[in-house]
């Protein structure tokens, strides 16, 4: 019984951080460019807590990472000059006092001293990975699908977009951003497009996200169910033994 109450609880373990998961996913359903992501588990055989008839070792559900989904979000348009979405794969470039990272979030303005930065004031880095800077004098700023920056006939520069080799090469590291952890350097993200006064919503569908909510709840309920009436099974027939003795 023992070890039916180990087993038990690592998968109460997993559900707990799926559930955790499912949450997050539901949190971030309206923010731009966020990327759905779903647990992963597998099964690992261990040594049984003590002697049980049987050559087969019982089976532990155990954690195993993180899958995201990098696919399309919708897009939306809301005519800001500095919302940005990329339509394809790519991230854009930001410099951070941790080093430089990625976002699929196009939602940009400009600072005091004519930077196009992020919400968090953090700046976005063209085609060179050098700051963005707009002189506000020149006239308004037109950004084409390729990601060049232009004030009337004049280009003032162009956007950095990349993409990755593997997306697992990405990690996630909060604030929509992610950090690459690989050493393979980032190429420009030439097949993609950009799209001026439109931003990218979270791939995250809130009904199914809700759904799995349930169905994670309601299994983590029955197994707790299970686990108390083992307990209590375990408990009468100590009962029982000492009333023999």
């Amino acid at each position: 019984m023992d070890n039916a109450l180990y087993v038990g609880l690592s998968r109460q373990m997993t559900l707990r951080r799926q559930l955790d998961i499912v949450a997050n996913n539901i949190a971030n359903a309206d923010t731009s460019g966020f990327k759905a992501e779903q647990a992963l588990v597998r099964t690992e055989p261990k040594a049984p807590a003590r002697t049980v008839e049987g050559p087969n070792p019982i089976k532990f559900v155990i954690d195993d990472g993180l899958a995201r989904d990098f696919s399309q979000g919708p897009l939306q348009i809301t005519n800001a000059t500095f919302d940005l979405a990329i339509e394809g794969p790519g991230f854009f470039r930001i410099q951070t006092p941790s080093g430089e990272r990625y976002t699929r979030d196009g939602h940009f303005r400009l600072d005091g001293t004519g930077r196009i930065v992020n919400q968090a004031g953090q700046p976005l880095l063209d085609a060179g990975g050098a700051e963005v800077i707009i002189d506000v004098q020149r006239g308004p700023v037109e950004i084409a699908i390729d990601g060049s920056l232009s004030q009337g006939i004049e280009q003032v520069g162009r956007l950095g977009v990349v993409v990755f080799d593997s997306l697992s090469a990405l990690e996630k590291v909060g604030a929509n951003q992610y950090r690459n952890t690989s050493n393979a350097e980032p190429q420009p993200a030439t097949g993609s497009q950009i799209r001026q006064g439109v931003l990218e919503g979270s791939n995250v569908n809130p009904i199914l996200q809700v759904t799995e909510m349930i169905e994670v709840t309601r299994a983590y309920e029955s197994l707790a169910r299970i686990m108390e009436n083992t307990q209590e099974l375990s408990r009468r027939s100590v009962e029982r033994l000492g009333r023999v003795e």
